[in-house]
């Protein structure tokens, strides 16, 4: 079909008059019948009205209405907190290891890693590992394997902090920090256990899944083993009933180096803290 549009534009532009294709003037646009003094018709140009959502500023770039600006830089809400911590280098694993949880921890030391590879990465840890406060799993272990293996992967060492509670896979964790800079506050709770298996179906299915279970059972007392200069043998009979350790035992047990009671005590301080002090 011919656009009736581009064709009345065509005509015009060759200076037809509407009345000699009996095509009533009313139905063709204003912009098309306009034409400059010369007769040669051009497109219609936009024009900035006050409707507009943005305006140009030095150096060719837009900004929205509404939008204040000091000096070349936009002036708004400071920064949400996780955005202010990742920008001080620390990380915070503060709930149960679920994909979503690992996804952003991983993501964060990869970005941490690609921005310094020498200034260390401060890890904040209170979650109960793969299972909920009750003992429910709610993640697998291959979650805190993952963020394990991306720990020593990166080049920046990682320090870790125990607070509240470090239960499970997040025990793990702890113990893999880099040695000497693994610490634990006074009133921090850790404790040692196996996987727990969520099973279900067919026997078949549930015999597979019970040895997958064994396998990460190992995997799991092999890196809390190599962190706390312990063999395997002794950290599977450790985590075959559940194990508490306040800070003092975990220190013993080689888990944790040390019991900090001050911020100030910690090896890397975040600038922001540095300035208060100043």
């Amino acid at each position: 079909m011919v656009n009736f549009k581009i064709a009345i534009a065509a005509l015009v532009a060759a200076g037809s008059s509407c009345t000699a294709f009996n095509v009533n003037p009313a139905l063709v646009p204003k912009q098309l019948l306009s034409t400059p003094s010369n007769g040669a018709w051009r497109a219609p140009m936009k024009t900035a009205t006050s409707s507009s959502s943005t305006q140009m500023v030095a150096g060719g770039a837009e900004r929205a209405y509404g939008e204040e600006y000091y000096e070349g830089v936009r002036i708004g809400p400071p920064p949400d907190l996780p955005s202010l911590l990742l920008h001080n280098r620390i990380v915070y694993i503060g709930m149960p290891l679920v994909p979503a949880v690992t996804e952003l921890i991983i993501a964060e030391l990869l970005y941490l890693n690609y921005q310094s590879g020498y200034e260390p990465v401060t890890m904040y840890i209170n979650s109960s590992g793969t299972t909920t406060a009750n003992g429910q799993p709610v993640g697998f272990e291959t979650e805190a394997f993952a963020i394990a293996d991306v720990m020593k992967y990166v080049r920046p060492p990682v320090h870790t902090v125990a607070l509240g509670q470090a239960f499970g896979a997040a025990a793990m964790l702890l113990s893999q920090g880099k040695r000497g800079f693994r610490f634990a506050l006074p009133n921090a709770t850790i404790m040692l256990n196996q996987p727990k298996s969520m099973a279900r179906g067919q026997a078949t299915d549930i015999a597979i899944k019970a040895r997958e279970v064994v396998r990460n059972r190992r995997t799991m007392c092999q890196l809390i083993a190599d962190g706390c200069d312990k063999t395997v043998d002794e950290v599977e009979a450790d985590v075959s009933r559940v194990k508490y350790l306040q800070p003092d035992e975990a220190v013993e047990y080689g888990l944790i180096d040390k019991v900090v009671d001050d911020q100030m005590e910690l090896s890397a301080k975040p600038n922001f803290v540095s300035a208060l002090t100043m």
